[in-house]
């Protein structure tokens, strides 16, 4: 199984447009992106999680020639707004050849993504198909578990997912959360997951978490309880902390923290500004906490083999 991220950004993107903070001028310097967070699990199938506004530049870089099916997390334009790109899926094809790709997602969500892209099921282009959390599902040879998470009043539908398939005679397990600031529940078929990919849209937590989105200050409190036995990943980065000096740190997107991470001698932790920083960052605090997992901050282009 080979897990590929096509994104690894928030709901705008990075750098942003028309942005000019410390964040997002360092990435432009570099050359660096993150489009709308989005992964593939490739093994006997190809399974899209989530499908926002930059997924044809995404499929197109990493050559996906077919999709199997895409589970999507919630009703948030930046997890569906590309779904209209799946209908290249079946111009590309001779008449006739083409079936409906499934695509997942819950009730409520679907009230909401519905709105927007009914057309496709008309024309064949999707299979709409509603999950549960709790309730488990096939595709192939994957085992899903959608989970209930909690992002707001106006995420009602969203949702996690396991996903168990057959490694080396064994059953490993990936726990995604997508976007998400609290579980109401930790399923025990989260516990001891094989690997986590969590949320990290700032370092440190807001003192008012409007969005209600993961900070890694939080995330490091549901790795302890998940407790992932070989690796995390860390997706959907923002450009939200307040980066000491800068300018536009009066600009409504960035965001005072609560109680910033700082180090043994007392010292705030510096803010990322860029992959490297991010990488460099998030070792050091995990380190000096005594943090057991591996953490990989995930970039776009990013494979990995499960």
């Amino acid at each position: 199984m080979n897990l590929t991220f096509l994104g690894t950004g928030g709901a705008w993107g990075l750098p942003e447009l028309n942005c000019h903070c410390r964040i997002c001028s360092e990435m432009k310097r570099k050359g660096e992106r993150r489009q709308r967070t989005a992964f593939l699990l490739s093994g006997k199938q190809t399974v899209l999680m989530d499908c926002g506004p930059d997924i044809a530049s995404g499929l197109a870089r990493n050559h996906v020639t077919k999709i199997d099916a895409v589970l999507l997390t919630h009703e948030h334009g930046d997890h569906y707004m590309g779904l209209d790109e799946l209908v290249a899926y079946k111009r590309s094809l001779l008449r006739g050849t083409f079936e409906p790709i499934p695509v997942y997602a819950t009730a409520r969500s679907w009230l909401v993504i519905m709105q927007r892209f009914q057309y496709l099921e008309a024309m064949g282009v999707i299979k709409p198909q509603i999950v549960e959390p709790g309730m488990d599902f096939h595709l192939g040879d994957l085992r899903i578990l959608p989970f209930k998470t909690w992002h707001g009043d106006f995420a009602a539908g969203s949702v996690g997912y396991a996903i168990d398939w057959e490694d080396e005679r064994r059953t490993a397990r990936l726990v995604y959360t997508s976007d998400f600031m609290d579980l109401p529940s930790l399923q025990p078929e989260l516990i001891n997951a094989d690997y986590l990919i969590i949320q990290s849209f700032w370092l440190n937590e807001p003192a008012k978490n409007r969005p209600h989105h993961m900070s890694f200050q939080r995330a490091m409190d549901y790795m302890n309880r998940i407790n992932p036995t070989r690796e995390v990943f860390l997706v959907h980065i923002g450009d939200g902390d307040m980066v000491p000096g800068d300018p536009a740190n009066t600009m409504l997107k960035k965001v005072e923290a609560r109680d910033p991470l700082k180090d043994a001698r007392g010292a705030p932790y510096p803010i990322p500004l860029d992959q490297a920083q991010w990488q460099q960052t998030v070792e050091r605090v995990a380190s000096d906490r005594g943090l057991p997992h591996k953490i990989t901050v995930a970039f776009d282009g990013l494979t990995v083999p499960l």
